[in-house]
C-alpha cells in the first residue's frame, strides 16, 4: 500500500471545492501546524540550554522553583499524552478499514504526542532556570493548539458527529486539555508579570534549597521526579562507590524539621484547652493529632483509593484478553488496546500505591518528631517529686520515647489501610458475585471466616514475643555475670557449672521460641492456605450448582481478584493489632503530659531583689584569718593571678545587696501531704561561703533543691536578688555525667578558656585520671559515666560547677566519694581558692565537719528544719552543746585520716582499676590498628571497582554457615517441600486452565491438588521455622562454649561490650529475625520463577523480552542492596544517641534546670531527632525507588507477557492466555520483596558473621597428657611448690613476662611475692594454674608437672583470693559452693573463720540469703571476706593471694592477716603484695623486677641488706 498524506484511494481527497475548511484531511493538516511550530521553536533553545549548561539536569539548589500552577501543569500534560496515544489508537484502527493508508487520521496526533512531550521537558529546564520569558512559546502553541481542534470540533458538529462517537470525544477533550493549560499558561503571566507588565516579579526560591546542606528533595522536585523518586539516583549509585554518610544525606527541608511539627502539634493541642468549657477534661491526642497531620492523611488515603480501584482493572482487562481472543478475527486488535489499557493501569495503580506509602511515611515521621519533642518538653518540666517518689520512673520515660511513638508512628503507616481494606474487600465480592454469581460468596465467606483465626494468632505471637523477651534478659543478665567474673571461674574451674546455668535458661527461652515458631509458621500457613481453600470452594461450589460451565475468562478474572482480596485481609489483622496497641499508647501519653509540672517560674526570675532593710549587714569574713584545720599539710598554692577576668563582673549584682538568696517562712514538700522541709527562714550572704551541715537524712540538699524550686512550695517564700538566680551552678550529691567527652562535661556549653579550664583540673586533681585515659581530656565517657570511678565522676562534676561563669555555686555534698588528700585538695584550691578569691556565693552541703572554721556562715539543720544559723563564734557561744558536739565528731574523723594515710589511697586505686580497664582496650586498639592498616593497604592495591564488588556481594559462604547450622535434613526437608509447594501451586493452575478449556469436569484431581496444596504450605511454613530454631539454638551453643573455654588473654583483648552484642543483638536477629526474611525471601523468589517459567511455556517469544528485563533488574537491585545497607546503618547509628539523651536528661533533670540549659539541651534534642529523621526518611524513600522501579519492570513484563499471548494466541488455549496474564499479574506484587528481603536478610546475615568470627577463637587445652586417673584423690598433699626455669608469655605473638624463674617453696611456708607494678607477680599466680602461655620450664606440685594436668583437676585442686571481689546473684551458699558438694556446718564454718557467722545469721535465710549482683547489697570488705570464706571452703593446700588486701580497710585486712595465720597454719600460702608491708612475716620473700626473679630470702634477711630491693620498696612505701 503506497503512503499518502490524505490517501489515494479516493479522488477528491486534495479537492477544496466546498471549501477549505471543508476537506477533512486539510483540516488534519492544519492541526499539524503548532505541534512543527513548537519543535522548531523549542529545539533549538533546548539544545543551546543542555549544551551551556549540562549541569542544569541535575538539580541546582540555587535555581530551583516552581511556576504557579506546576503540578496542574504536569497532570494536564501527562492526560494530554494518555489522550494522544487514545487518538493514535483509534486513528491507526480506523486507517486499518482504508484501502489505502491516510497518514492524516494519525500522524498530527502522533506529532501532537511528541510536542506534548518536547512541552513537558522544556518547561522543566525553563523552570529550573528560572526565565520565564521563554514560557511566551509555550503560550502561543497552546492557543494555536486549541483553536486548531476549536475548528476540528466544530466540523465534526456540522458532519454530525456526536458524543457516541470515540473521534468527537477524543477531540472535545483535547480542546478542554488545551483550553486549561492556556489558562495554567495566563495564570503565570498574571502572577508572575514576566510580560506585558511594566516590573516583573522578582522571585526567590524556597529558604530550604538555598541552604546546601538540604538534601532531601521530595517536596521539591517536579511531579515526575516525585513520582519515581527519579533525584534519589545519584546518591543510591553514588553509595556503591563510596558508603552514604550522615554529611551526605544532609538536613531535612524546614518543613519536616521535629521543631516546626511540634509547634503545629503543639498549638493543635493547646487550642482545645483554651477552647474546653470544662478546664477539668484534658485535651485529646487524637484530635491534635489529626488537626495537625490530618491533611496529608486524607491525600495519602485519596491516593490509596484510586490505587485500590486501579488494582481491579488488571482481572477485568485479564478478562476481556482471554475473551476477545475466543472471538471472531476482526474485532482482534481491540485485545492490543486492552493490553495497553492493562499496563497503563498497572503504571498509574503503582504510582498512586508508592505515592500513598511515602506520604503516610512523611506524615508518620513528622508525627514522631512532634511526639519526641512534645515529651522532651514535658521531661524538662516534670516535677522533680514525680521523678523520686517513683510515679514516674526512668523505665516508663524510656518506653514512651522508644516505644509509645514508634507505635503511633507505625499506626500512621497503616493508617490509611483502616478505611481503604473494606472498601477493596466489598469491591472485589461485588465483582466476583458479578463473575460468578453465588459461588463466589462461598469463597468470600471461607476467606472471611478464616479472617479472625488470623487476629487470634497474630495476638498470640504478640505474647509468646513478651515471654520470649523476658528469659532472653534474664540469659543476658547471667551471661553479663559470668563475663565479668570470667578469671575467677577459670580459676575455680567453675566455668562448666555457670554455663549450664546460661544453658538451663536459654533452654527456657528456646521452648518459648519454639512456640513462636509454631505461631509464626501458623501465620504463614494461613496466608498462603486461605486462597487455595477460597478458589477451592469457589470451583467446586460453581462446578456443581451453576448451570452454565465456567469460561477460561472467568475462572482467571476471580483467580486474579482472590489474590487481590488475600492480602487485605490478611493485613486487616495487623492492622486492627496496630490500632488496639496505638490506643495504649496514646492513653500512656495522655497520662504522662498531664503529670504533675515543676511550681510556677515567676518568683524565679528575679524580679522581687531583697529589700536591704530586711537583713542586716551580718557579722561576715572576721573567720577568714583562722588558721586551716589541724594536722594538714598546706597544700601548695597556684599562681592565678593572671586570670584573665571575665566579663561577668558587670553581672555580678552591686556589693550593697548582701543576700544572695533568701528563705522566709518556707515549708516545702515532695509531693505528699507532709512537709519535708518546715519553718525555713535562712540567708544566703552574697559572695561568702556558707555550709549546711546536720545527720544524713535531716533535709540538706532537699535545702539545696528547694531553693532551686524543685520542691513544692506549701507556704512562705524564695527571695532571689537581681540576676542571681539565672546565674546559678550546681553539683549533684549523685554525680551525673554527660555521654561525651570529658572537656565537654566540664565546660557543660560554656565557651572554652584553657587558663581557666586548666585551674579547675588542678584545682578537683583530675589531671592524672586524664593522664590515663586513651584520649585525654577528649575521651568519650560513656554512658552514665560507666567507665570511670564514683569519686573520678563526682570530681568532674564538681569541675562542671567550679567551671560555669556564674555568680552562686551549690555544692552538694562534694566530697562523699573522694578521700581525705582529694577532698583536702578541692577545699584548699577549689572553694577557698578559686571560688572564694573569685567573690562567688559559694553553700556547700558536707557531712566534713573539720572544714566548719572556713565557713563565713553556718546553717546547721536537724529533722527537715534549721538549727541553728550563723557563724562558727556565734554557734560557739549561743549553742555550746551543739559546739562540743561537732568538736567531737571532728576528733573522730581527724582519727580516721591518720589511719587513711597509712594504706594506699582510694584514688590511687581507682586510677589503677582505670589503667587496668584501658590498658586491654588499648591492646585490642594496636591488634585493631595493624589490621585496618593492612586492609588500607589492600584497598589501595585494590581498584575501586573491586571494593564496590565486595560491598555488592551477598554473602553466600554465611548464608550456608547459617543453613548447615540448622542442621541438612531440614535444610533438604525445606527446599524440598518449597519445590513441591511451588510446582503444585502451578499444578492446581494449569489444572483450572485445562478444566476451563474443555467441556469435561475434572473437580476430583482440582480437589486433590488443592488439599496437597494446602498439605505442602503447612510442611513449609514449618519447615523454614524450625530449620531457623535448630540454626539459633546450635550456633548459640557453640559461641557459649567457644566464649567460656577461651583462654584469659581473650577476655583481655576482646572489648566485654563487643562479646555481649553477640549474646544481645546478634542472637536476637538470628533468633526471630532471619527466619521470616528467609522464609519470605524463598517464597517471593520462587513465585517469581514460577510466573516467569509460566509465561515461558505459554508464549515462548518472551524470553526474548525477559533478556532486556533480567539485565534492568539485576542493576537495581544491586545498586539498592549496598545503599540500603548504608541507611539503615545510618538509621540505627542515629537511633541510639537520641534515646540516650532522653535517658541523660530524665537522670540529670535538677542539674540542668539549675545551671538553666533546658533550651540548650531542647536544641541538642532537636538535631539529634532530625538527623535520625533524616536517615529514616532516606530509607524509606530508598525503599519507594526500588518499589516503583520493579513495579514499572512488573508492569512491562504483564505488557509483554499480554502482547507475546496475543501474537501467537492461534495455537493456545484461552485457558493458557488466561493462566500466563494471571502468572504476569503476580510478579509485580513479588519482584520489589525479593529484592528487599536480599537486602534484609544481607544485613541480618552480618549477625551470623560476627557470631562465626568468635567460633573460631581457640580454646584452651582442657585436655592435659596425665590421666585423670592418674592423679592421687588428695594431690596436693603438702603443698611443696618447684618452679624450674619459668618462661611465661600471654601470647606467642608478645614478649616473655618471666624470664628463667627458678625457686622452692616448703610445704606450708608462708611466701611473699613483691615488685613494682608491671614487674611479673601477678603473672606467676596465673602461671600457677596455668592460664598463661608456659612455654619454657615448669612448676612441679608434689611431684607432678602441673602443664601436663588436665585443666579441670589443676584448678579445682588450688585456692586462690583475687584483688577484685567477685559475687555472683544467688544464695550466700550458692557463692561459697556453685558444685553443692559441701555441708552446712563446713559452710558456717568457713564464715565463722571469715568472720561473717553473725551478721549472715541475721539475714533473712542464713546460707539462702539473697546476694544482688556483683555483691552490691554488702561492702567491699564483707566482699573480700566472703572470697577468703570460698577459699577456706575448698580444702587445697596451697593458697594464693593476689593483691588480696588491695581493695579493703585496715579492719577487714586485720582480720584477713589473722585467719591466714591460724585457719591456714599448715597451708601453703603465697601472697602477692601491693604494699610491702603485709609480707613483713613472711618466711620466704620473692622479689622480681621486669620478670626476672633479683632475691630470694627470709624478709628479715632481705631487710638487713640496706641495698635490697626489698628494703628500697620497704623504705619508699610501695
Amino acid at each position: 500500500m503506497s503512503l499518502s498524506f490524505c490517501g489515494n484511494d479516493v479522488n477528491n481527497s486534495y479537492s477544496v471545492e466546498k471549501g477549505v475548511l471543508n476537506n477533512g484531511c486539510f483540516v488534519d493538516a492544519l492541526n499539524l501546524v503548532p505541534h512543527v511550530f513548537l519543535l522548531f521553536i523549542t529545539f533549538p533553545i533546548l539544545f543551546i540550554g543542555w549544551g551551556s549548561q549540562s549541569s542544569k539536569v541535575q538539580i541546582h539548589h540555587n535555581t530551583w522553583l516552581h511556576f504557579p500552577g506546576h503540578n496542574l501543569r504536569w497532570i494536564l500534560t501527562f492526560t494530554l499524552l494518555f489522550v494522544h496515544v487514545c487518538e493514535i489508537a483509534e486513528g491507526i484502527v480506523s486507517n486499518t478499514w482504508m484501502k489505502s493508508n491516510h497518514l492524516h487520521l494519525f500522524l498530527p496526533a502522533f506529532m501532537g504526542f511528541i510536542a506534548a512531550t518536547t512541552s513537558v521537558v522544556y518547561y522543566h529546564n525553563i523552570e529550573t532556570a528560572n526565565f520565564p520569558k521563554l514560557l511566551l512559546a509555550l503560550f502561543i502553541y497552546w492557543v494555536l493548539a486549541f483553536i486548531t481542534k476549536i475548528i476540528k470540533l466544530w466540523k465534526f458538529a456540522e458532519v454530525g458527529l456526536g458524543v457516541e462517537h470515540l473521534r468527537f470525544c477524543i477531540t472535545a477533550l483535547l480542546v478542554v486539555l488545551y483550553g486549561l493549560l492556556m489558562a495554567v499558561e495566563v495564570n503565570v503571566i498574571i502572577v508572575r508579570k514576566y510580560v506585558f507588565f511594566a516590573n516583573p516579579q522578582r522571585v526567590k526560591p524556597p529558604e530550604d534549597l538555598q541552604d546546601l546542606g538540604v538534601r532531601f528533595l521530595q517536596p521539591f522536585v517536579n511531579l515526575l521526579s516525585k513520582a519515581t523518586y527519579w533525584w534519589m539516583n545519584p546518591l543510591i549509585i553514588g553509595a556503591h562507590k563510596r558508603p552514604i554518610e550522615l554529611k551526605k544525606i544532609g538536613k531535612l527541608p524546614i518543613a519536616m524539621r521535629s521543631l516546626t511539627n511540634y509547634l503545629r502539634l503543639k498549638d493543635a493541642y493547646e487550642e482545645q484547652r483554651q477552647n474546653a468549657e470544662d478546664l477539668e477534661k484534658s485535651p485529646s491526642i487524637w484530635r491534635a493529632m489529626y488537626r495537625a497531620f490530618g491533611r496529608p492523611i486524607l491525600l495519602s488515603s485519596t491516593f490509596r483509593y484510586m490505587a485500590d480501584l486501579l488494582g481491579f482493572a488488571g482481572p477485568l482487562c485479564i478478562s476481556g484478553i482471554v475473551e476477545l481472543t475466543l472471538m471472531e478475527m476482526f474485532l482482534l486488535q481491540n485485545t492490543y488496546v486492552l493490553a495497553v489499557l492493562l499496563f497503563l493501569a498497572l503504571v498509574l495503580q503503582r504510582t498512586f500505591l508508592q505515592a500513598s506509602y511515602y506520604v503516610t511515611i512523611e506524615t508518620g515521621i513528622n508525627l514522631r518528631g512532634a511526639l519526641l519533642a512534645m515529651i522532651y518538653n514535658k521531661i524538662l518540666r516534670l516535677s522533680t517529686s514525680n521523678m523520686s517518689m517513683g510515679e514516674m520512673t526512668l523505665g516508663q520515660i524510656n518506653n514512651l520515647v522508644a516505644i509509645e511513638t514508634n507505635q503511633l508512628m507505625w499506626f500512621l503507616f497503616l493508617c490509611p489501610n483502616l478505611w481503604a481494606m473494606p472498601v477493596q474487600i466489598i469491591m472485589g465480592v461485588i465483582l466476583l458475585y458479578y463473575l460468578l454469581g453465588f459461588s463466589a460468596l462461598i469463597g468470600a465467606l471461607v476467606i472471611v471466616l478464616l479472617a479472625p483465626i488470623q487476629y487470634l494468632i497474630a495476638t498470640k505471637l504478640a505474647d509468646t514475643q513478651k515471654s520470649t523477651l523476658d528469659y532472653s534478659t534474664d540469659r543476658l543478665k547471667k551471661t553479663t555475670e559470668i563475663l565479668k567474673g570470667i578469671k575467677l571461674l577459670k580459676l575455680y574451674a567453675w566455668e562448666n557449672i555457670f554455663c549450664d546455668s546460661v544453658l538451663e535458661t536459654r533452654g527456657k527461652e528456646l521452648t518459648s521460641l519454639r512456640t513462636f515458631a509454631l505461631y509464626t509458621s501458623m501465620s504463614i500457613f494461613m496466608n498462603a492456605a486461605i486462597p487455595i481453600a477460597a478458589v477451592l470452594a469457589t470451583f467446586v461450589t460453581h462446578a456443581y450448582i451453576s448451570q452454565s460451565r465456567l469460561s477460561p475468562a472467568e475462572a482467571f478474572a476471580s483467580l486474579a481478584l482472590f489474590h487481590i482480596l488475600v492480602t487485605p485481609l490478611f493485613l486487616l489483622s495487623t492492622v486492627v493489632r496496630f490500632a488496639v496497641k496505638a490506643l495504649v499508647s496514646v492513653q500512656k501519653l495522655g497520662e504522662f503530659l498531664q503529670s504533675e509540672e515543676i511550681g510556677d517560674d515567676s518568683w524565679r526570675n528575679g524580679d522581687m531583689p531583697v529589700s536591704l532593710e530586711s537583713c542586716k549587714k551580718h557579722p561576715g569574713a572576721v573567720m577568714r584569718s583562722l588558721p586551716p584545720s589541724v594536722n594538714r599539710k598546706q597544700p601548695l598554692r597556684y599562681q592565678m593571678d593572671n586570670y584573665e577576668q571575665p566579663l561577668r563582673r558587670q553581672l555580678r549584682p552591686t556589693e550593697t545587696e548582701d543576700v544572695a538568696v533568701k528563705v522566709n517562712n518556707g515549708y516545702f514538700t515532695w509531693g505528699s501531704n507532709m512537709s519535708t522541709l518546715s519553718d525555713i527562714n535562712i540567708r544566703i550572704p552574697t559572695g561568702q561561703l556558707t555550709m549546711i551541715v546536720g545527720q544524713v537524712g535531716c533535709g540538706k540538699s532537699s535545702l539545696l533543691l528547694a531553693m532551686l524550686g524543685e520542691m513544692q512550695t506549701h507556704s512562705g517564700k524564695v527571695y532571689w536578688s537581681n540576676k542571681n538566680r539565672y546565674s546559678v551552678a550546681y553539683a549533684a550529691q549523685k554525680s551525673w555525667l554527660l555521654n561525651a567527652t570529658v572537656e565537654d562535661n566540664i565546660t557543660f556549653g560554656s565557651p572554652f578558656n584553657k587558663q581557666r579550664y586548666k585551674a579547675v583540673i588542678d584545682a578537683c586533681s583530675l589531671q592524672p585520671d586524664i593522664d590515663l585515659l586513651p584520649f585525654g581530656d577528649q575521651t568519650e565517657i560513656g554512658e552514665r559515666g560507666i567507665n570511670l570511678s564514683g569519686g573520678q565522676r563526682q570530681r568532674i562534676c564538681v569541675a562542671r560547677a567550679l567551671y560555669q561563669n556564674t555568680n552562686i555555686v551549690f555544692l552538694d555534698d562534694p566530697f562523699s566519694a573522694l578521700d581525705i588528700h582529694l577532698s583536702d585538695h578541692l577545699m584548699q584550691e577549689g572553694i577557698l581558692k578559686f571560688l572564694q578569691d573569685d567573690k562567688r556565693t559559694v553553700v556547700l552541703v558536707t557531712h566534713k565537719l573539720q572544714y566548719l572554721i572556713h565557713a563565713d556562715w553556718i546553717i546547721a539543720m536537724k529533722d527537715g528544719s534549721v538549727l541553728r544559723e550563723g557563724t562558727l563564734k556565734d554557734i560557739q557561744t549561743h549553742d555550746v552543746e551543739l559546739y562540743e558536739h561537732w568538736k567531737t565528731l571532728m576528733n573522730r574523723q581527724d582519727q580516721e585520716l591518720e589511719k587513711d594515710t597509712e594504706i594506699e589511697s582510694q584514688t590511687t586505686l581507682e586510677r589503677k582499676t582505670l589503667r587496668r580497664a584501658f590498658y586491654s582496650r588499648e591492646a585490642k586498639n594496636q591488634i585493631d590498628d595493624e589490621d585496618e592498616e593492612e586492609e588500607e593497604e589492600e584497598d589501595e592495591d585494590d581498584n575501586l571497582s573491586t571494593t564496590t564488588s565486595r560491598r555488592s556481594k551477598i554473602p553466600w559462604k554465611v548464608c550456608w554457615c547459617y543453613l548447615s547450622s540448622g542442621g541438612f535434613l531440614l535444610v533438604f526437608l525445606m527446599v524440598t517441600s518449597k519445590l513441591a509447594k511451588h510446582s503444585v501451586m502451578v499444578a492446581i493452575d494449569y489444572w483450572l486452565a485445562a478444566w476451563t478449556s474443555s467441556h469435561r469436569s475434572y473437580v476430583p484431581v482440582f480437589v486433590i491438588l488443592c488439599g496437597a496444596g494446602i498439605f505442602l504450605c503447612l510442611i513449609t511454613s514449618l519447615s523454614v521455622e524450625f530449620l531457623g530454631l535448630s540454626a539459633a539454638t546450635n550456633l548459640h551453643h557453640n559461641l557459649l562454649n567457644k566464649i567460656i573455654h577461651a583462654p584469659l588473654r581473650f577476655f583481655d583483648i576482646t572489648p566485654l561490650g563487643q562479646i555481649l552484642n553477640r549474646f544481645s543483638a546478634d542472637t536476637n536477629i538470628i533468633d526471630q529475625h532471619i527466619p521470616p526474611t528467609l522464609e519470605s525471601l524463598t517464597r517471593s523468589t520462587l513465585l517469581c520463577l514460577s510466573a516467569i517459567g509460566i509465561i515461558t511455556f505459554v508464549t515462548p517469544v518472551f524470553v526474548t523480552a525477559l533478556v532486556p528485563l533480567a539485565v534492568a533488574f539485576y542493576f537495581i537491585q544491586k545498586y539498592f542492596r549496598v545503599a540500603s545497607k548504608d541507611l539503615q546503618d545510618l538509621d540505627d547509628s542515629t537511633q541510639l544517641p537520641l534515646l540516650c539523651h532522653f535517658s541523660e536528661t530524665a537522670e540529670g533533670l535538677t542539674t540542668i534546670r539549675a545551671f538553666r540549659h533546658e533550651a540548650r539541651f531542647k536544641q541538642r534534642m532537636l538535631e539529634l531527632t532530625d538527623t535520625n529523621n533524616t536517615a529514616y526518611l532516606f530509607l524509606s524513600a530508598a525503599n519507594r525507588w526500588l518499589e516503583v522501579r520493579t513495579d514499572y519492570l512488573g508492569a512491562v513484563i504483564v505488557l509483554t507477557a499480554a502482547v507475546a499471548a496475543i501474537c501467537s494466541f492461534y495455537g493456545l488455549q484461552s485457558g493458557l492466555v488466561g493462566l500466563g496474564l494471571t502468572y504476569a499479574l503476580t510478579v509485580t506484587n513479588y519482584l520489589n520483596w525479593v529484592v528487599r528481603n536480599l537486602a534484609d536478610l544481607e544485613v541480618q546475615m552480618a549477625a551470623v558473621k560476627k557470631v562465626n568470627s568468635f567460633l573460631t577463637t581457640e580454646s584452651e587445652n582442657y585436655e592435659g597428657s596425665i590421666d585423670v586417673s592418674q592423679v592421687p584423690e588428695d594431690w596436693p598433699q603438702h603443698g611443696e611448690i618447684k618452679i624450674q626455669d619459668l618462661c611465661v608469655r600471654y601470647d606467642p605473638m608478645l614478649k616473655p613476662v618471666l624470664k628463667h624463674v627458678n625457686a622452692f617453696i616448703n610445704p606450708g611456708q608462708k611466701v611473699g611475692i613483691c615488685g613494682r607494678t608491671g614487674s611479673g607477680k601477678s603473672s606467676l599466680s596465673l602461671a600457677f594454674f596455668n592460664m598463661v602461655d608456659v612455654f619454657e620450664g615448669k612448676i612441679i606440685i608434689d611431684g607432678i608437672d602441673i602443664c601436663k594436668l588436665p585443666l579441670q583437676t589443676l584448678r579445682s585442686r588450688l585456692s586462690i583470693i583475687l584483688q577484685d571481689p567477685v559475687l555472683f546473684s544467688g544464695s550466700i551458699r550458692f557463692n561459697l559452693d556453685p558444685e553443692r558438694t559441701c555441708s552446712d556446718d563446713r559452710l558456717w564454718e568457713a564464715l565463722e573463720i571469715a568472720q561473717l557467722k553473725n551478721m549472715v545469721k541475721t539475714l533473712p535465710g542464713g546460707l539462702d540469703a539473697v546476694i544482688t549482683e556483683g555483691g552490691e547489697n554488702f561492702s567491699v570488705g564483707q566482699r573480700q571476706l566472703f572470697c577468703l570464706a570460698r577459699a577456706f571452703v575448698r580444702k587445697s593446700s596451697i593458697l594464693i593471694m593476689d593483691e588480696a588486701t588491695a581493695s579493703i580497710d585496715m579492719a577487714t585486712e586485720n582480720i584477713l592477716q589473722k585467719v591466714v595465720m591460724t585457719a591456714f597454719a599448715d597451708r601453703t600460702v603465697v601472697t602477692i603484695a601491693h604494699l610491702v608491708s603485709s609480707i613483713l612475716e613472711a618466711e620466704q620473700v620473692l622479689v622480681f623486677s621486669t620478670g626476672i626473679l633479683v632475691e630470694c630470702d627470709s624478709a628479715a634477711n632481705l631487710l638487713a641488706q640496706e641495698d635490697s630491693l626489698f628494703s628500697i620498696l620497704v623504705r619508699t612505701h610501695k
